[in-house]
């Protein structure tokens, strides 16, 4: 079986390693059909393609919109090895799943402008299934309205150009979309369950996702919270992509 790439772009040790486990468990993916590369740490790989069935990609402390001067060295590395992949990846109609900083990466490559507009911060919200996602296979035959987690600082102003709106949001209008066939992107964490979300509560309670005096009020409301339906689309991308050799 060829294996699942999944890309990370977490520079602290914590939040990437629960995040890997979390979409491991989620998605019903053994360690040995997993290749784990992160990002951050090697920016200057290029992907063969052939070499995996799909790619999972998650999120980050980044922020896709701001200016490119203020952007660390880290960061412009990070996005360029993006760009890079995309260039392969779209054309080829390739397998591939991004949640939060893999949707505003996708979104800003295909030339929609990454903002503030619609951030939400940590927090448990409804997301509604659109028409067009009744129909996709990741999608169809769930609930028509979801709970996710969510909490990002930016998100797509717009559905990206030539991108099929799956899911939506009051909040955030543009909570997933599909661009080809095969790529789709998250604006919600499909891979994430409370115990995944009161690590990063505690690791960026400083970073703006929140007001850092919440972050206890928040931990207490994580607890025990489950989103079954948001980890079934994970699951579900999984099983449409295994593929042998």
């Amino acid at each position: 079986m060829k294996k699942f790439l999944i890309l990370q772009l977490r520079p602290e040790d914590e939040t990437a390693d629960s995040e890997f486990n979390s979409i491991l468990k989620t998605g019903g993916i053994l360690l040995e059909q997993a290749h784990r590369i992160r990002v951050e740490q090697q920016p200057h790989l290029n992907i063969d393609l052939s070499d995996y069935s799909a790619i999972i990609t998650g999120g980050s402390p980044f922020d896709v919109g701001i200016p490119r001067e203020s952007k660390s060295k880290v960061q412009q590395e990070v996005e360029s090895f993006f760009n890079r992949l995309f260039d392969q990846l779209i054309p080829a109609d390739f397998p591939f799943l991004g949640a939060c900083s893999g949707n505003g990466l996708l979104g800003s490559y295909c030339g929609t402008t990454i903002s503030g507009k619609y951030r939400e911060e940590v927090g448990i919200v409804p997301v509604s299934i659109t028409r067009e996602g009744e129909n996709d296979e990741l999608l169809k035959g769930l609930p028509g309205q979801f709970q996710a987690l969510v909490g990002h600082k930016e998100a797509c102003d717009e559905v990206p150009e030539n991108a099929v709106l799956l899911a939506t949001s009051d909040r955030c209008p543009v909570q997933m979309f599909r661009i080809r066939k095969n790529i789709y992107a998250t604006q919600f964490h499909p891979e994430a369950n409370a115990n995944e979300f009161l690590v990063r509560i505690r690791i960026y309670k400083n970073h703006g996702y929140f007001p850092a005096e919440k972050a206890e009020e928040l931990m207490e409301t994580f607890k025990d919270v489950e989103t079954p339906v948001a980890n079934e689309i994970l699951r579900r991308f999984v099983d449409k992509y295994r593929l042998d050799d």
